[in-house]
């Protein structure tokens, strides 16, 4: 893990400016970059990089190993000879500040297959598309043939196929992977193009000195290649249907608490195999990223169960998670764990001991301690030096939204705590941020903008209309950057 105090911003690859509708990983993003590192910040810190599914929400992916292929830059593609410009001759006009994912994703998905046909132009492309696959071989097959088996049945989730598909029966496997082999190899070659990417981007961070923190959901999508080929990880019923499901309790967020609807590990067939899809996960998130923050922390101690058939969270029961056994396995598989644990919401005492027991930095967000007193522990003053303080995260307000909302009494609690008059509240949430004793402090790129609620990135719970913010070209201005580079000198943040 990162020694020494550092700084960053917290900024979905979605949300950078671009001009396909949505954030990629190509120009803006290697600007972005440059921007970051000319600030002295060396944090910057996304969110899970998978294929998105309901909601098109980045915790409900498609796959645990996938990229999403709605990342891929057009402009990349172009560069390397696999898009040209009569390609992007009837680019549509889709909006700057937000992603209308109705129309970004068949117009990315064409780019892609664009990009696709040309490929046997391209030799050495077509070479190392061969290599990728060779390597990718432990994920990638399955990802492929049910990603085309869900475009063959109209995007419908896998319990509503046959059972001969349903179940994998290998004779119908078999024949579905020869029926759908151009689709599979469409979604092999989206793949390609994702990491490809990827890779050259992860190398300019790199470059540039910066850590680049991803995110590992606890749970996976029910409606994924993960859950269809392996069942027996999973708390299902014998139709293949969640036998419980994940969520949490009544809590900040949310009244009637937060019913995910992933299906629950089943923590003894994990436990069985010496946790061998948690370690491989681990891995693959780590060719991507530096450091992961680990959602859900708390679920590893004592997770919420929800039987199925609910409709809120509120009826459940709190069951055992893997603990210290969990951690371990992954400690004596990848070493030192370059883990942030997101140990927010219930927070009991064996949680506390789980994470102090392994060492791993929580998360302190500062929206959090104006609700009781000065005692607050999420207030600066209380922080650990073994913590990672935030302003807000993508399931909050931003700041400014909050001290709008907040009651009264939170709001002049606030104001009067930072010495803030309230025209500057985002700033001088991140000035107490970056001059506390936590040594890592992040905010969300809308609180360097200043912005208000129409610029949240989710609201925990609601089903639909979220992660869809998107910064502005030129809004990271080399006003904002100045001030950034100096308030990480003067609290020793700067790279």
């Amino acid at each position: 893990m990162i020694s020494t105090r550092a700084a960053g911003i917290l900024l979905h690859v979605t949300s950078l400016p671009g001009p396909d509708g949505i954030g990629d990983a190509g120009p803006g993003a290697h600007t972005f970059v440059d921007d970051l590192a000319e600030t002295g910040s060396s944090l910057w810190q996304v969110l899970p990089l998978g294929p998105t599914g309901y909601g098109d929400s980045p915790y409900q992916c498609f796959s645990a190993f996938a990229g999403n292929p709605l990342l891929v830059s057009a402009d990349l593609l172009a560069d390397e000879g696999l898009l040209q410009s009569a390609d992007l001759a009837d680019r549509p006009s889709l909006s700057d500040d937000r992603v209308d994912y109705g129309r970004v994703i068949p117009w990315k998905l064409e780019l892609l297959d664009r990009a696709y046909r040309r490929l046997p132009e391209l030799p050495d492309l077509g070479e190392a598309f061969r290599r990728f696959q060779d390597e990718q071989q432990s994920w990638l097959p399955d990802f492929a043939l049910f990603m085309a088996l869900k475009d063959a049945h109209g995007g419908r989730p896998w319990v509503e196929w046959s059972p001969p598909l349903r179940e994998r029966w290998p004779e119908a496997t078999a024949a579905a992977t020869q029926r759908l082999a151009d689709a599979i190899d469409r979604h092999r070659f989206r793949q390609f193009a994702f990491f490809r990417q990827w890779e050259r981007l992860r190398a300019k961070v790199e470059a540039s000195g910066i850590t680049l923190i991803g995110d590992i959901p606890i749970f996976v999508a029910h409606d994924s290649v993960d859950v269809w080929t392996q069942p027996h990880l999973f708390d299902l019923l014998p139709d293949g249907r969640p036998r419980t499901m994940a969520g949490v309790p009544p809590d900040y967020f949310s009244p009637t608490g937060q019913l995910w609807g992933n299906p629950l590990y089943r923590w003894d067939q994990h436990a069985e195999t010496g946790y061998g899809w948690w370690i491989q996960r681990f891995r693959a998130v780590l060719d991507l990223v530096h450091v992961v923050r680990l959602d859900h922390f708390r679920g590893f101690a004592g997770y919420w169960e929800v039987p199925a058939g609910s409709t809120t969270a509120v009826e459940g029961r709190w069951v055992p998670g893997p603990g210290a056994e969990f951690l371990t396995k992954m400690g004596e598989a990848l070493g030192d764990l370059p883990i942030i644990a997101e140990d927010l919401g219930e927070i009991t005492p064996d949680v506390i001991e789980l994470r102090d027991q392994f060492g791993l930095p929580g998360m302190k967000i500062l929206q959090f301690g104006f609700a009781t007193d000065e005692s607050d522990e999420f207030l600066p003053h209380n922080f650990p030096e073994n913590c990672v303080a935030y302003t807000g995260t993508h399931d909050n307000d931003t700041s400014l939204g909050w001290l709008r909302a907040a009651p009264e009494s939170e709001r002049r609690f606030a104001l009067r705590y930072l010495g803030s008059d309230g025209r500057d509240f985002a700033w001088d949430l991140i000035k107490a941020a970056w001059h506390s004793p936590a040594r890592l402090a992040l905010a969300p790129m809308q609180d360097l903008l200043s912005l208000g609620t129409e610029a949240r990135m989710n609201y925990p719970s609601k089903p639909s209309g979220n992660w869809t913010w998107r910064m502005e070209r030129g809004a990271f201005s080399p006003a904002i950057r100045a001030r950034l580079a100096r308030l990480n000198r003067v609290t020793e943040r700067s790279a």
